[in-house]
C-alpha cells in the first residue's frame, strides 16, 4: 500500500509540474499550438479587464478573482497594454497560415485583422477623450456596478463595496491620462467638458441613499431569499454602501469635476477631429476601424448626400400621401411626431405603457421569422429604461449583450429622457434594430457560436453589427412587418437619420462643419425632434467614424445579397444567407465578403 501510494504521489507531483510548465510555456513563450496562443490572447486582455469578466461571466464561481476589482486605467498600464497588443500581432505573424483549414484561416485573418488595428491606432491615443458627455468613466463606471455587478450573496455585496472604494483610484489613473494627454493638446469640445460638469454634478448632488449606486444595490439586497441573509446583515451592507458613496465615490467626483472646471479654459471651441494634433490622419484611422474598408471621408461624404436625396424621395410621396407638402421633409416629419395619437403620455405610467409597447412588437415578431431564419440565439432579450441619471446624454436606445452564462439576458435600453422622442411610428424599426433580428440576433448568436476560438464570439467591428442591425429594419420591412404606410415612414427616417450620419460625421472631421451646422442639417433632413438631434450630434463629436459604419455596413450587406440573388437564382435561399452572415462571428467587410463569395461558389457546385 504505501509503495502504491508513493507511487501516486509521485504520479500527482509530475502532473502538477508538468501543469505548470505547459503553463509558463503558452504565458510567457511561443505557444506551440496557434489555439492555444488564441486562448493567451483572451486570457492576457481579460486578466487584466475585471470589468469585462463580470460583465460576460465566462469564468465559474470559483475562479472569480476580479469582482472585487476594477481595471487599471494609467497611463503605465495604456502602454503596457499596447506591448502586448503589439507583441501579440507580431507572434501571430509567426504561425504558418499557409497550413490552416479554412475556419482556421479565418480565425487568423480576423485576428490579425484586429490587432493591426490596435497597432495602426495607437499613435492616437487619448484622442477618444476618456472623459466624455457619452460613455466616460464618470458614467459608464456608476452604469456597469448598477446594471452588471451581481449581488446575489452576501459575498458579492461585499465585493460591491470593495469596488466602490476604488472610485478615488480609478479617477486618479484617468486624470492622470487626461493630464498627460491635454499637454500634447488632445482638448475635448467645449460642450463636452459643460455638459459632463453638469452629469457628474448631478449624479454627486443627490442624497448618497438616492444615488443610482444605493438604490440598485438595496433592490439586488431585496432579491435574495430571506433565509438567504438576514435582515441585520442588508440593513448593515445598506449603511456600509450609503456611507461609501458619501465619503469615498463624492469626494472622487469632487476631484473631477474640479479637473474639468480647470479644463475649461482649454477647451476654447467645438472642433472636431481635423483640429487635434495630426487630425486628418486620426480620422482616417477612424474611418478604416469602424467601416473596415479603405474609404476616403470623401467619398463616404457623396455617398450620403446620395442616400439623402434618394430616401427624401420616398418619405416625401409617403407625406404627401398624406397631405403634408409645406417645408423640409424635417419640418412634416416632426408635425406628425408631435400628433397626440402618435405619444405615450408623459408620464410614470405613459413610460411603462411606451416600454411595454416595445416589448410586444420584439415578442410578436419573433415568433414570426421562420421563413428567414433558421439558426435563432438561445438567450432571451427584454426592454428597460435607460438609467434617468444618464439619459441626457445617452443615445435614445441601444443594446447591452446578455451574460455568457444566462444569468442575464439580453437587454434593449430605451431612453425616456422625452416621449416626444418615441413617437408610435417609429418604435417598431427602433425595435428591430436593437433587438430582434438586429443586435440581439448578431450578438446572442455570436456569443453562443462554438467550436471557435474565444476570440470570435465577442470581438467587435463596427460596419459589420450597425450595418446587421439597420439591414435588419430593411429585412422586417420586407418580410410584411411594416405595411402601415406610417411604420415604413419611420423606417425611412432612421434610414435617413444613417445616411445623414455619412454626410455630418464627415463634415465634422473632415470639411470643418460646426456644430450647430450639423444639427441644422440633421434637423431639415430625419425629422427628428431637437432634443435627440443634438445628442446625435454631440456623440460624433466624441467618436469620429463610429456613425459611419452602419450605412457602410448595410450597403455592402445588401450588395452581398443581391450578388447573391443574381449568381445562384433559384437556388438562393435567404436562411442560408443569414447562416453565412451571421454564424461566423462579427467581421471586417472584406472577409465577410468572402464568406459569402464561398458559400456562392460551393452553393453553385452542389
Amino acid at each position: 500500500m504505501k509503495r502504491l501510494l508513493k507511487w501516486l504521489l509521485g504520479l500527482f507531483l509530475v502532473l502538477v509540474v508538468g501543469i505548470g510548465l505547459l503553463f509558463v510555456h503558452v504565458w510567457y513563450f511561443k505557444p506551440a499550438k496557434l489555439d492555444w496562443f488564441y486562448a493567451r490572447v483572451f486570457a492576457k486582455f481579460a486578466v487584466a479587464n475585471p470589468e469585462m469578466l463580470s460583465s460576460m461571466r465566462v469564468l465559474p464561481d470559483w475562479l472569480d478573482f476580479y469582482s472585487d476589482d476594477l481595471a487599471d486605467a494609467s497611463p503605465a498600464e495604456e502602454e503596457r497594454q499596447f506591448q502586448q497588443t503589439k507583441s501579440d500581432h507580431d507572434m501571430l505573424l509567426t504561425y504558418d497560415r499557409g497550413g490552416l483549414d479554412a475556419q482556421g484561416k479565418l480565425s487568423y485573418d480576423v485576428l490579425e485583422y484586429f490587432l493591426r488595428l490596435q497597432v495602426e491606432g495607437d499613435k492616437f491615443r487619448g484622442y477618444s477623450f476618456p472623459v466624455n458627455q457619452l460613455f466616460g468613466v464618470q458614467s459608464s463606471l456608476p452604469d456597469f456596478l448598477a446594471q452588471q455587478h451581481q449581488v446575489t450573496n452576501k459575498g458579492e455585496a461585499e465585493d460591491y463595496i470593495k469596488r466602490l472604494n476604488k472610485f478615488p483610484q480609478k479617477f486618479d489613473q484617468v486624470m492622470e491620462g487626461l493630464r498627460l494627454y491635454e499637454g500634447k493638446g488632445i482638448v475635448p469640445p467645449r460642450f463636452t467638458v459643460d455638459k459632463v460638469i453638469t452629469q457628474m454634478q448631478g449624479f454627486a448632488g443627490t442624497a448618497p441613499n438616492e444615488n443610482t449606486l444605493y438604490v440598485t444595490f438595496k433592490a439586488k439586497l431585496e432579491k435574495i431569499p430571506a433565509d438567504k441573509m438576514d435582515a441585520a446583515t442588508r440593513e448593515d451592507l445598506l449603511k456600509r454602501v450609503e456611507q461609501t458613496i458619501k465619503d469615498t465615490v463624492y469626494p472622487a467626483y469632487a476631484k473631477l469635476i474640479a479637473h474639468e472646471e480647470a479644463l475649461r479654459a482649454k477647451a476654447d471651441g467645438n472642433y472636431g477631429a481635423w483640429h487635434l494634433p495630426d487630425g486628418e490622419a486620426y480620422y482616417a484611422w477612424c474611418i478604416r476601424s469602424h467601416t473596415t474598408t479603405e474609404m476616403t471621408a470623401a467619398q463616404i461624404h457623396d455617398i450620403g448626400l446620395a442616400e439623402v436625396a434618394r430616401i427624401s424621395g420616398e418619405m416625401d410621396a409617403i407625406l404627401r400621401s398624406r397631405d403634408m407638402t409645406e417645408g423640409t421633409i424635417g419640418d412634416r416629419v416632426r408635425t406628425l411626431t408631435a400628433s397626440p395619437d402618435q405619444l405615450f403620455p408623459n408620464t410614470p405610467e405613459g413610460k411603462k405603457q411606451l416600454l411595454a409597447h416595445f416589448q410586444a412588437i420584439i415578442d410578436d415578431i419573433d415568433g414570426k421569422l421562420g421563413p428567414a431564419f433558421d439558426v435563432r440565439p438561445k438567450l432571451g432579450v427584454k426592454v428597460e429604461a435607460v438609467p434617468e441619471f444618464s439619459q441626457a446624454t445617452a443615445p435614445g436606445a441601444y443594446y447591452q449583450p446578455g451574460a455568457f452564462d444566462g444569468s442575464r439576458p439580453g437587454i434593449f435600453y430605451a431612453n425616456l429622457r422625452n416621449v416626444a422622442e418615441m413617437p408610435r411610428f417609429t418604435m417598431r424599426t427602433l425595435a428591430y434594430h436593437e433587438a430582434i433580428p438586429g443586435h440581439h440576433f448578431q450578438i446572442a448568436i455570436q456569443q453562443e457560436l462554438q467550436g471557435v476560438p474565444f476570440f470570435r464570439r465577442v470581438l467587435p467591428f463596427t460596419a459589420y453589427s450597425e450595418g446587421w442591425a439597420l439591414y435588419t429594419e430593411r429585412l422586417a420591412w420586407e418580410l410584411g412587418f411594416q405595411n402601415d404606410p406610417l411604420d415604413n415612414l419611420g423606417r425611412l427616417r432612421d434610414e435617413m437619420m444613417r445616411a445623414v450620419r455619412l454626410v455630418v460625421d464627415t463634415g465634422i472631421h473632415s470639411k470643418k462643419w460646426t456644430r450647430e451646422q450639423a444639427i441644422q442639417y440633421m434637423l431639415d433632413n430625419t425629422g427628428m425632434v431637437e432634443t435627440d438631434v443634438v445628442a446625435e450630434i454631440e456623440r460624433y463629436f466624441v467618436m469620429p467614424g463610429q456613425a459611419l459604419g452602419y450605412k457602410v455596413g448595410m450597403i455592402k450587406i445588401l450588395e452581398l445579397r443581391e450578388k447573391a440573388k443574381k449568381e445562384l437564382g433559384d437556388k438562393f435561399d435567404i436562411r442560408q444567407f443569414h447562416n453565412v452572415v451571421l454564424t461566423s462571428g462579427a467581421l471586417p467587410m472584406v472577409l465577410l465578403e468572402r464568406q459569402v463569395d464561398e458559400w456562392i461558389a460551393k452553393s453553385k457546385g452542389a
